[in-house]
């Protein structure tokens, strides 16, 4: 994959494709169908499936776990769905707890070593979809499904044929540090910061005492969120507990299904020094680390260019394992 000219630096190949990106068809954008589903814990999920093809054939499924406060209306959601339906493949992309549009009733949410969660939704897709399946994590569920394909190790090959990884955060501390340095905190801290404390604000409402609402006001970082919210509510110490025992980074090497790890080296918030190297990494992982791509960009071809080669490559680099 190759950046435009037009188009230098990490920042604004990531920041271009959520604004300003079209899609191939712009005049034929992906339309989809929600499903509710009904959670063991009494919660719920929304997944939203691809109505062209209908998901009950026996053709490939692809499942598209998004990233940190992501959805189907996500610039590469969108992205991934056109380019399914383009290869007649049924698309599923399960919102993580309070990402569909609707607070969620538990005092959960979602966080990024959250395998479980990504376990018990591959299983729900699974058994709505008799043909084969593969899945693609994007940011932050791209590490959440590659902790779930680890800690499952040779039983993952019983739901999926392949995963794939996109711009994961692999080592969180180190990512939780980049982005709050310089730019990046006025940028890309703020954004998320923006959706992230009204959500759990309002999340305190429906469970009173669920974590401390004035240091919650006070956090300037995705740390300090973490510290407040991510860590205590979802039974960790403190937001380095979380970080260090939900980073799939380490554990590369028990992945036992093949698996794709895409990270671009200008990430802005996924340091390269923090990237996997080729001896880290189990047999079946293969690791792309182009030069360009920002997070989760990988903008392409002339101006006003495209954001179709992400999913055009990775699925070229699935479609082998269907079989």
């Amino acid at each position: 994959m190759h950046a435009p000219r037009w188009l230098p630096g990490g920042h604004a190949q990531t920041i271009w494709p959520k604004l300003f990106s079209r899609l191939q068809h712009p005049e034929h954008p992906p339309v989809f169908s929600r499903e509710r589903w009904d959670t063991p814990d009494g919660d719920f999920v929304d997944c939203d499936w691809l109505r062209e093809p209908a998901h009950g054939g026996n053709g490939p499924l692809l499942v598209l776990f998004h990233g940190l406060e992501g959805s189907s209306a996500s610039h590469y959601s969108q992205a991934f769905a056109s380019h399914a339906r383009k290869l007649g493949w049924a698309f599923a992309i399960p919102h993580f707890r309070g990402c569909s549009g609707e607070l969620n009733r538990g005092p959960r949410a979602y966080h990024s070593g959250d395998f479980t969660e990504i376990g018990w939704m591959l299983a729900q897709c699974q058994a709505r979809h008799p043909g084969p399946m593969v899945a693609v994590g994007v940011s932050l569920g791209g590490n959440a499904l590659l902790r779930w394909a680890q800690e499952s190790g040779a039983d993952a090959a019983h739901t999926v044929r392949a995963v794939v990884a996109v711009s994961a955060p692999l080592d969180l501390a180190a990512a939780g540090d980049a982005i709050h340095q310089g730019l990046n905190r006025h940028i890309y801290t703020r954004y998320f910061l923006r959706s992230m404390v009204p959500k759990a604000l309002r999340k305190l409402q429906q469970h009173p005492g669920l974590f401390d609402e004035a240091a919650m006001r006070r956090a300037q970082s995705l740390r300090d969120f973490d510290n407040v919210f991510t860590a205590p509510v979802h039974g960790f110490r403190d937001a380095a507990d979380y970080y260090a025992r939900c980073s799939a980074g380490p554990h590369l090497d028990a992945l036992r299904v093949p698996s794709l790890v895409l990270n671009a080296r200008n990430d802005p918030f996924v340091p390269a020094q923090s990237l996997p190297h080729r001896v880290s990494a189990g047999r079946p992982v293969t690791l792309w680390q182009p030069a360009h791509g920002g997070h989760v960009g990988f903008p392409s071809g002339r101006w006003p260019g495209t954001v179709l080669d992400l999913p055009h490559s990775v699925c070229t680099w699935l479609a082998p394992h269907l079989g």
